[in-house]
């Protein structure tokens, strides 16, 4: 069987029953204005049997002329359904929308259907319709191993792609579109999240020279307290004005001659040492007993010397190895703060987490972009005042782009969304500063 009718898009109602007169009329309305629609054929209502929460249940079924059709409407009037009823009835109701196609393959006999190679599933093409994978079996050139790899970074249509861009740009659309069960077209949360992450890092803390060592020639080594060389007369003025502005003690502990003149050597003078570290039980007499058995001062006097001796480098290194783990940390219990934000929004614990997991890995995205840019306008030697404009306007669209997505995902007004906006950014600010605390004291107590 075969129909000329595009895709489907239904959208199912659930209502609190004391609403359900006003989601009629409403939807009466709503089917009214669809049909007026360019691109949408048909639009009916259904309704079906309570939910076993006692809620009324109505069923919507937009009937689409083509794919263009659908795309037009999930960018126009399908993606304002939700919001509109929200705000004309609040938290009593809850919508949830999937996407319908007809089978259009022709009925294959068993013998001229093979089983997929991957699930063993009944093929009926050339793809398989219950895991995707393409029937044939063999590799058959190079450039098919080399797409199979890169294929979803150039090829403009692809989830990496349909992912990254409403990502940076259209606020909450992709926690929108996954909570409305439209996700196969995107990249899934966490692997977008760990993906981005990880770039991120690589682009803002790896350094070839150091990480790749061995390719690089190694630099003559040099003296860090030799200041240079410099001839007769120049060398007695500087030696002069150093007397005037530092005493005799100032002078350098080394003056040699050196085919270009003199060479002046003064003593490393360093502002902290490891002689320094001299916690003693006092410093700890008042902590918590749990507190202090973990923090004694024998082993606080060994970080702070380890950290003195290597001039805190060990520190670091195990500050930035801890930093993903403390933002992997941040994400539950900002979710957390959102549940509580939004307690009649109906909505699983899991949702909020969601909606958390996208804005970071938009966050690591347009950190990343903006170093990339940084360096590259660098090497460019582009203006200094269109670098600084391009990291203000970055440090804008930041704040911007919650609010935006806080508003197109929970459907609120602004008003109650800019004050729940301000609860969540200093709840951020806490729980940040929390999990880097955290993470500086495992580094700290890791070297």
């Amino acid at each position: 069987m075969t129909s000329e009718s595009g895709p489907i898009y239904e959208v199912t109602f659930f209502v609190d029953p004391e609403v359900a007169g006003d989601c009629d009329a409403w939807l009466e309305e709503h089917v009214r204005s669809m049909l007026r629609e360019p691109g949408i054929v048909d639009c009916s209502v259904f309704a079906l049997p309570n939910d076993p929460q006692g809620r009324v249940r109505r069923v919507c079924l937009h009937v689409l002329a083509s794919d263009e059709a659908l795309d037009q409407f999930l960018e126009g009037a399908g993606t304002d359904i939700e919001a509109e009823l929200q705000l004309q009835l609040g938290e009593q109701i809850s919508v949830s929308g999937r996407l319908l196609r007809e089978d259009h393959a022709p009925f294959l006999a068993p013998e001229s259907s093979p089983d997929c190679l991957n699930c063993g599933a009944r093929l009926r093409g050339q793809y398989c319709g219950t895991c995707g994978q393409r029937s044939r079996s063999r590799l058959i050139s190079l450039w098919e191993l080399i797409s199979d790899a890169f294929g979803d970074l150039f090829e403009l249509d692809s989830r990496l792609w349909q992912t990254l861009i409403p990502l940076m740009f259209r606020p909450g659309r992709l926690t929108h579109d996954y909570l409305q069960g439209r996700r196969a077209r995107y990249m899934p949360p966490f692997r977008m999240y760990l993906v981005l992450s990880l770039f991120f890092f690589v682009v803002a803390f790896f350094d070839p020279r150091e990480e790749l060592s061995l390719l690089f020639e190694s630099d003559p080594p040099t003296s860090h307290d030799e200041v240079g060389s410099v001839a007769g007369e120049q060398a007695q003025e500087i030696l002069n004005d150093i007397i005037e502005h530092g005493g005799e003690d100032a002078l350098p502990a080394q003056v040699d001659d050196h085919e270009e003149g003199l060479r002046l050597v003064f003593e490393d003078n360093e502002i902290g040492s490891a002689d320094e570290c001299n916690v003693d039980e006092s410093d700890v007499a008042d902590m918590p007993a749990w507190l202090a058995r973990r923090l004694s001062p024998e082993r606080l006097n060994h970080i702070c010397e380890r950290i003195f001796d290597d001039d805190g480098r060990a520190l670091a290194d195990n500050l930035l190895d801890n930093v993903p783990a403390a933002l992997i940390i941040l994400l539950p219990l900002m979710a957390f703060v959102l549940k509580a934000l939004y307690p009649l929004s109906k909505r699983y614990y899991v949702e909020h987490l969601l909606f958390f997991v996208h804005f970071h890995a938009f966050f690591f995205l347009i950190l990343t972009l903006q170093i990339l840019f940084l360096r590259i306008t660098a090497l460019l030697h582009v203006p200094e005042a269109i670098r600084a404009l391009a990291v203000v306007v970055a440090a804008f669209y930041v704040p911007v782009y919650l609010f935006v997505a806080m508003r197109r995902v929970y459907g609120q007004g602004r008003l109650i969304t800019f004050l729940k906006y301000v609860v969540l950014v200093i709840a951020y600010a806490m729980g940040f500063t929390a999990t880097m605390l955290g993470a500086l004291a495992i580094a700290a107590f890791s070297i």
